[in-house]
């Protein structure tokens, strides 16, 4: 048993396909398909059932396959054990981010980071949490900026700040006419919200905690994953929506007479760094988390008077 075999393993395994392994791999496939091979000969067992397409372990293959992983984390410890003697950073970071997030924080901290730590390559996707959760699972991302608690045992989350949410209204809106709101004050009928399978959505319809008695907009159903798209509907054709405070940033005057605070407990999201249990590149992810702090207003960077909203 070889740690080449092992990472053969891991990629057809995260490819589902012999071919594309190979590729990422950079060998041949019948390079990789022969140390397959030799390796379930060495263990006496199949640990792929090649008769499915997409190809998938089979169930003593799961078992083997996840050990592989922590066997190959553990392996890449000792480079950073290396690493860690080094003054300097360097290397790749893979990072997936919610689009809920991401144009609020990378745009802020993106050139800091990279001048700060010039041999270090930040590799980004902009993702739903469902599919970050699964990359990180994976192994390929090594972390992830997602809203928690997730609730995942796999996985680690650090928690870095707090963010309130605010409502977002025209004036012809109920919202407008008052100085701070309630959960009870919004009316879902005029209420803009983001599509399915963004995590915001859920936190929004849990603020409202009225989801089952309205079907939202009776004449017109809008679907976006874009928190601009849902200020300008606002802006254009009237109603309200619920924003995360670091989308005001760039507000103008006007715009930001329309924003209206809860009152105490303010509804806000937990915003944390996502990683495996056996995580690596731990240097690197504690930089990012400081770069992040460092442009985190104060009030953001504790919970108290806020009530953090699941999804």
């Amino acid at each position: 048993m070889t740690i080449t075999q092992l990472e053969y393993i891991v990629a057809v395994d995260t490819y589902r396909s012999f071919v594309s392994a190979a590729d990422k791999c950079f060998v041949t496939q019948p390079t990789l398909s022969m140390q397959v091979q030799k390796l379930e000969d060495t263990l006496g067992v199949k640990i792929f059932d090649r008769s499915k397409q997409p190809v998938t372990p089979t169930e003593i293959g799961i078992d083997i396959i996840q050990q592989a992983r922590v066997l190959l984390a553990e392996s890449e410890k000792i480079k950073e054990i290396i690493s860690d003697r080094q003054k300097e950073l360097s290397g790749e970071l893979k990072l997936g981010i919610i689009p809920t997030v991401a144009p609020y924080i990378l745009p802020k901290i993106l050139n800091g980071f990279i001048q700060k730590y010039p041999q270090v390559k930040l590799v980004v996707w902009e993702q739903t949490t469902e599919q970050i959760i699964q990359q990180l699972k994976l192994g390929t991302l090594d972390c992830g900026i997602l809203s928690t608690p997730l609730h995942e045992s796999s996985l680690i989350e650090i928690p870095v700040f707090y963010e309130n949410f605010v409502a977002y209204a025209s004036k012809h809106s109920k919202l407008y006419k008052k100085k701070n709101i309630n959960p009870d004050d919004i009316d879902m009928e005029e209420i803009w919200v983001l599509n399915e399978g963004h995590c915001m959505r859920e936190q929004v319809l849990n603020i409202c905690q009225r989801r089952k008695s309205t079907q939202g907009f009776q004449h017109f159903e809008y679907n976006t994953g874009s928190v601009e798209t849902l200020k300008r509907m606002v802006d254009q054709n009237n109603g309200a929506t619920i924003l995360p405070e670091l989308a005001l940033a760039d507000l103008t005057e006007k715009q930001l007479d329309r924003v209206r605070y809860f009152k105490q407990p303010e509804p806000a999201r937990e915003v944390s760094i996502v990683i495996q249990r056996n995580y690596l590149k731990r240097r690197m992810i504690e930089a990012l988390k400081t770069e992040i702090l460092e442009f985190v207003p104060k009030r953001m960077k504790n919970k108290k008077k806020k009530e953090v909203m699941e999804f």
